[in-house]
């Protein structure tokens, strides 16, 4: 038997880089108030840590001004508008996706962004058909680092959570992963502000590339495989 049911991943900044479109929104709200354009790497890693900590970074607001700004609701629209301008999925994980579909392993993906946003972007990206599980915010009652929403995507694969991998690339996500009693794989190529800290999530693997998972999870089942035939 191999040693994953079902390989589940988060979204932005593990499956798919979507931060050359956050970045794109962020400036074009710049543009609008005539502000100059932020490089990239003042964006970047703030991706994963939801829209306050774009607009955050990208406007220096905090506190009070931070929670009542309206530029939250006018970046969401703007980036609905323009969800698959740039993205595209990391290297190799196109080829990472074939493997696990000629293989009969089970894939999905459990993120904490909006089905608004999810659902045509997976659409866009050509992957709706083939993503067997999306679960969203909208899915559960707690999303990540809750397990819930892991869990409920497992039972939609009909996996059983202690035999299956969730790659993320945020403390949230290996925490999600620990509470659902998954396998965890830290995906250190996403929008990490500290990569010193990802040695901390305790995940139970940790990659630094994008096209070394493929290799890893080949390697894995290789071994699952022959231990089953022992």
């Amino acid at each position: 038997m191999p040693s994953s049911d079902a390989v589940l991943f988060d979204l932005d900044g593990t499956l798919v880089d979507t931060a050359p479109d956050f970045i794109y929104c962020i400036n074009l709200l710049r543009h609008r108030r005539g502000l100059p354009t932020l490089p990239d790497g003042s964006i970047r890693p703030f991706v994963s840590n939801g829209t306050r900590a774009m607009i955050q970074a990208g406007f220096g607001l905090t506190g009070e001004a931070l929670d009542n700004t309206p530029l939250i609701d006018e970046f969401l629209d703007l980036y609905a508008e323009h969800l698959t301008r740039e993205t595209r999925l990391f290297p190799a994980l196109e080829q990472t996706l074939d493997w696990l579909d000629e293989s009969g392993i089970a894939w999905g993906i459990v993120t904490n962004k909006p089905r608004r946003f999810s659902s045509p972007l997976i659409a866009g990206l050509g992957l709706e058909k083939r993503c067997r599980a999306l679960v969203c915010p909208d899915d559960v009652i707690a999303r990540k680092p809750d397990p819930e929403s892991l869990l409920l995507a497992c039972r939609q694969l009909d996996a059983l959570p202690t035999a299956s991998l969730y790659v993320g690339d945020h403390f949230r996500d290996i925490e999600a992963g620990r509470r659902a009693g998954m396998k965890t794989l830290a995906a250190a190529w996403g929008y990490i502000d500290d990569i010193a800290t990802v040695a901390d999530w305790q995940a139970d693997t940790i990659l630094a590339q994008s096209t070394d998972l493929l290799p890893w999870l080949k390697r894995r089942y290789a071994t699952a495989r022959s231990a089953a035939l022992d």
